[in-house]
């Protein structure tokens, strides 16, 4: 009978029984096919049957779940003409943005390029909707692409223009740290009169921030006459991303002393600050707020626990915290895993690696193998290293970076296998190989006396960084250690003639406890 009923053209008009056709179609058959079928069959032009051609399509665009079933609706949508219908259109780039930030390539948003270039006249909507797509892709700088084009696309550019326009391009600024370019998305805020504007100020305080430009965010951020939580979030995180986290605690003073209660986003930021200054006292006393403030359970501020207790040196109380949690995500087995790693327990960490690897709810990734090779280049495991790397590759399909070639460097210099160091750097592609890599593999032949060795890798730091200090002073010791002192000369007056300085003497940070004082 249902099936009769679809094919009665007067029934068509009637948009509650249509509507109640597609619910069942669409139930029944679990996928858009069925759905869509019925919908073939174009309505009769009767008054008001254009609203109830959107109407339908709209129900159509939330029961889309991948860009199969959205291009079946969009035939549909051209074949019913309103391919130029704004609100139609808005649903369907919509659609294409959303999805294209739960993936890592961005075909949806090609999709969505291919639709908007078919309109003639988008709204403001659709275009920063699309300006905010392009900013979620591996490519964001399309998004100042497409702004271009929005200033040249018609004498009312300017009034399509609005705060979030500026917010997305601000964010974009400061995620690809243009610092040029934010500035010049400022100024035309202040030009149009947007720059007070709350969602503007506080990607003004993020984007300075994420150019290294902490004065600048501190400026942004001082003229707003009561900046909110976001606001006080984004300057605390500029001055820890700016390497400030002495600044970013008494931000966050400030901000309780003006009445603002910290947020989880605050209470991650400030552990990462303690974490980074070694202020256990201080990590302590933010631990207990957010066990008051209920954020205690929650897996990001557990994370952030984990990692500043291992980072301050308290590795019982970081793996205590790893055992209680009920939820791991890979940034917890990654934080426990890095911190015993650096605290010397190599066999523990794999241990906790290979717990990771059997319950298979969390799939280890890049960062994983890196906190792995670096536990079993701290104890000298070379087999368990080789192993892993390789079962990076094969078993994980995960490409391996600068970071993973340069541990494996280490991990064999520093276990006497420098020969093998200096073929397996030879092997890695040219765009990882870095002066690190070779002045590490340096540093093994001076430990193990490889004095021909050094000067062939000397010669390759030569090309790279002729002027780094480090380099000539190691290898004027190797000479000096075989008793060639005219070599030792040689090098020492090398030196001289480049004018090359030693750095300035390293500095040791100790904790003296929570020696800011504290409202909380």
């Amino acid at each position: 009978m249902v099936h009769v009923a679809r094919c009665v053209n007067t029934l068509w008009s009637q948009l509650h029984v249509c509507s109640s056709l597609l619910v069942v179609c669409s139930s029944l058959y679990h996928s858009m096919g069925s759905s869509v079928k019925l919908f073939r069959k174009p309505p009769r032009r009767t008054d008001g049957s254009s609203k109830r051609v959107e109407e339908r399509l709209i129900f159509l665009f939330k029961r889309c779940s991948d860009l199969k079933r959205l291009q079946m609706v969009h035939a549909q949508v051209v074949k019913f003409g309103l391919h130029q219908d704004v609100f139609v259109a808005s649903k369907l780039i919509l659609f294409c943005v959303d999805a294209a930030s739960s993936v890592v390539t961005s075909p949806t948003m090609d999709y969505a390029l291919s639709v908007f270039n078919q309109m003639d006249n988008p709204d403001g909507f659709i275009w920063n909707t699309m300006i905010r797509g392009f900013g979620r892709t591996k490519n964001p700088i399309e998004a100042i692409v497409l702004y271009q084009r929005m200033q040249k696309s018609s004498d009312s550019a300017v009034t399509l223009q609005d705060n979030f326009t500026f917010s997305f391009l601000l964010k974009i600024c400061g995620q690809l740290a243009l610092l040029e370019l934010g500035e010049q998305v400022h100024s035309t805020c202040v030009k149009h009169g947007l720059d007070a504007h709350a969602f503007v100020r506080n990607t003004l305080v993020h984007m300075y921030a994420m150019c290294k430009c902490i004065t600048s965010a501190q400026k942004a951020f001082s003229e707003m006459v009561q900046p909110d939580l976001i606001t006080w979030n984004a300057i605390i995180d500029g001055c820890l991303h700016c390497d400030m986290p002495e600044d970013a605690l008494i931000f966050f003073q400030r901000m309780q002393k003006m009445g603002i209660m910290p947020d989880e986003i605050t209470l991650v930021v400030i552990l990462s600050a303690c974490a980074k200054m070694g202020a256990l006292g201080y990590g302590r006393l933010v631990h207990s707020y957010a066990v008051l403030g209920g954020y205690g359970e929650l897996v990001s501020i557990r994370n952030s626990l984990v990692d500043m207790y291992a980072k301050c040196g308290q590795i019982n109380d970081a793996r205590q915290i790893f055992d209680q949690m009920l939820e791991k995500n890979e940034i917890s087995w990654n934080a426990m895993i890095q911190g015993l790693a650096i605290h010397g327990h190599a066999r523990e960490a794999l241990r906790v690696f290979s717990e990771m690897e059997s319950l298979g709810k969390v799939p280890p990734n890049s960062v994983t193998f890196l906190s792995v090779l670096c536990a079993c280049s701290h104890a000298g495991l070379v087999d368990e290293a080789k192993k892993h790397f390789n079962g990076m590759v094969m078993r994980y399909g995960i490409s391996p970076g600068a970071k993973h070639y340069g541990s494996m460097i280490d991990l064999l210099g520093r276990a006497g296998f420098v020969d093998e160091a200096y073929a397996f750097i030879q092997r890695i592609p040219g765009e990882y190989r870095n002066a690190i890599m070779w002045r590490t593999l340096l540093g093994a032949c001076r430990v193990h006396g490889k004095v021909e060795l050094a000067e062939h890798v000397r010669r390759h730091l030569l090309h790279l960084e002729p002027d780094h200090s480090g380099d000539y002073v190691l290898l004027s010791n190797m000479y000096a250690t075989k008793n060639r002192w005219k070599d030792v000369v040689m090098v020492r007056q090398h030196m001289r003639d480049r004018g090359v300085q030693k750095p300035e003497p390293g500095n040791s940070l100790i904790d003296l406890g929570p020696i800011l004082g504290c409202c909380m």
